[in-house]
């Protein structure tokens, strides 16, 4: 067959989604002709570890280049064309034109894979048009920011925005020595999780001596005489640092594509079907640049992660390749490391569902990560939530300092198969006493959710406490003398668990006791020895533990 006979396949970007999908094309069709455009100087490099690099975890540079041009073509007879552009489409020619060294080329194909990829957000602040301010996206930026850290004048720097890549960034700064101020427009990090718990968030960042700046936005930078620059905050704040690095959020980078007639949302997203095609039948598109469906609300979403746009690209070849693939939507697993914890959430959160009007119910559980009495064990914190009906899992939430990532998997996979709360108490579970308990973190949050769906335990919230009306409720803490001396919630009774059964005469049956512990289990038992004496009662989900959760830290 000669070239002109061949199966002309044009791949825009080279990373996740165009890397493994022209991996993948090769695999299933050795004849094609693929040629991959990218406008960076590097394919396939690990871009989600480009923060590490920068904090000297990842010492060795070379160690996030999975792949270079030569041997990407070695490998899978890939033509590869770097720091080339695709500045336009046409799809009534099924042409691109192409740049490079501002020489301009149109090439024809027959079929056109699109993997572009996000851009930084760059908003238009006065100011932030200086060689100080920084984006983290590619290898090359890695390499500003790391310069400019590496820098011995450099004592201080400031990042703007509290999401994944600010969070990683921040952290990484300031393992390497840097003061480290993180300005955040919301009244939270970590967006995907609910607030309660990105509060446990906030607590660790300020312990590790991070400058928190919430609900405040830049809007000013000015470079100072001393090379310092002062950064203006919505507030009215002002900060000096050295240099700043922006982490906002991204958006599609897919200008490129206004006038090719292939579908956009108006975020700029490429619109596909579940086999990753187009509008367009011979064009296909997959990664951060893709609308998705959200798993468990149907809605249409951009959500940026590597899972997915490799998993998209993937399945792009196969329909190309004539194998009936499709996606199955997106869930928004995510996990990130702070310092000592880790935090991660797969599926619905309670904002969401409430700006949705989705019923849920909801749990805390604070579960050790494996057998208290083996050494080293630490307390996760898990937020379930969960179908008022059937018990569905429809999201979680897990932080702590070791084994959520192995937690937020399983929950994963339980919203991915349907799976119910009865589901989770049922999970049989590797246990060993280094791993895990008998009873899993994911089982007991199974148990707690169960009791909540079969009525055994009413429970209430920490937003509940400003509406008990001591008229009608009685507020009861069940813990021990010296857990309350280290803080207890005012106007509570005390009267500890082991002595509850004596001393039922104390309390008013005309009442409602609203019951509190450390973390909910003995509530639980309070709430069932009340009951079955014939009082009202509801236990405090998560117990005293979330309720500092929700305290201003």
């Amino acid at each position: 067959m000669n070239e002109s006979q061949k199966k002309q396949i044009i791949v825009v970007g080279g990373v996740a989604g165009g890397a493994s999908f022209a991996a993948r094309m090769r695999r299933l069709d050795e004849s094609a002709h693929i040629t991959m455009y990218e406008k960076g100087s590097f394919i396939s490099f690990a871009n989600c570890g480009l923060p590490y690099h920068i904090g000297k975890t990842i010492k060795k540079r070379k160690k996030l280049l999975l792949q270079t041009p030569e041997s990407f073509n070695s490998r899978y007879n890939v033509d590869v064309k770097v720091n080339t552009e695709v500045i336009s489409v046409n799809t009534s020619e099924s042409t691109v034109t192409v740049r490079e060294n501002d020489q301009c080329e149109t090439k024809a194909y027959d079929y056109l894979m699109l993997a572009p990829g996000c851009k930084p957000i760059n908003p238009p602040i006065e100011g932030f048009n200086i060689p100080q301010v920084y984006t983290l996206r590619t290898i090359n930026d890695m390499d500003h920011i790391k310069k400019a850290a590496k820098n011995k004048a450099a004592k201080c720097v400031a990042v703007i925005g509290g999401g994944f890549i600010g969070l990683e960034v921040a952290e990484n700064l300031r393992d390497r020595g840097l003061d480290v101020m993180l300005i955040e427009l919301a009244d939270q990090v970590f967006i995907p999780a609910d607030k309660e718990m990105a509060r446990i968030l906030h607590q660790h960042l300020k312990e590790k001596g991070i400058k928190l700046y919430l609900n405040n936005g830049a809007c000013n930078c000015e470079k100072l005489k001393n090379n310092q620059l002062s950064l203006s905050l919505n507030s009215g704040a002002s900060l000096n640092c050295d240099f700043i690095v922006m982490a906002v959020g991204v958006s599609p980078d897919t200008q490129f594509l206004n006038d090719s007639g292939i579908s956009l949302n108006p975020r700029g997203a490429i619109i596909t079907d579940n086999q990753m095609r187009t509008n367009i039948p011979n064009v296909y598109a997959a990664g951060d640049a893709v609308e998705v469906t959200e798993f468990v609300t149907n809605e249409k979403a951009q959500i940026p992660l590597a899972g997915p746009a490799n998993r998209q690209g993937r399945i792009a070849a196969d329909n190309i390749a004539g194998i009936d693939t499709s996606y199955k939507n997106t869930q928004g697993t995510a996990i990130c490391k702070l310092f000592d914890l880790t935090a991660a959430v797969t599926g619905l959160n309670e904002k969401t569902a409430k700006r949705l009007n989705i019923e849920f119910n909801k749990s805390y559980t604070h579960s050790a990560n494996h057998a208290g009495y083996y050494p080293g064990a630490s307390t996760m914190a898990v937020k379930l939530l969960f179908s008022p009906t059937i018990g569905k899992l429809l999201g979680a939430q897990v932080i702590g300092k070791e084994g959520v990532d192995k937690r937020i998997d399983v929950f994963s996979t339980a919203i991915r198969q349907g799976l119910t709360i009865d589901d989770l108490t049922e999970l049989e579970l590797a246990y060993a006493p280094p791993y895990g308990s008998a009873k899993d973190a994911v089982n007991m949050a199974g148990f707690v959710a169960q009791n909540i769906l079969d009525k055994l335990v009413v429970p209430f919230y920490v937003e509940d406490l400003p509406d008990i009306n001591d008229t009608q409720q009685i507020l009861l803490d069940v813990r021990t003398k010296k857990e309350i001396k280290k803080g207890m919630l005012q106007g509570a009774l005390h009267i500890p668990i082991d002595d509850l059964r004596e001393r039922l005469g104390e309390l008013d049956d005309q009442k409602e006791i609203m019951v509190y512990c450390q973390v909910g289990m003995r509530g639980y038992l309070a709430c069932r020895i009340l009951t079955q004496n014939g009082f009202r009662c509801r236990n405090l989900s998560g117990g005293y533990t979330t309720y500092l959760q929700y305290e201003p830290v």
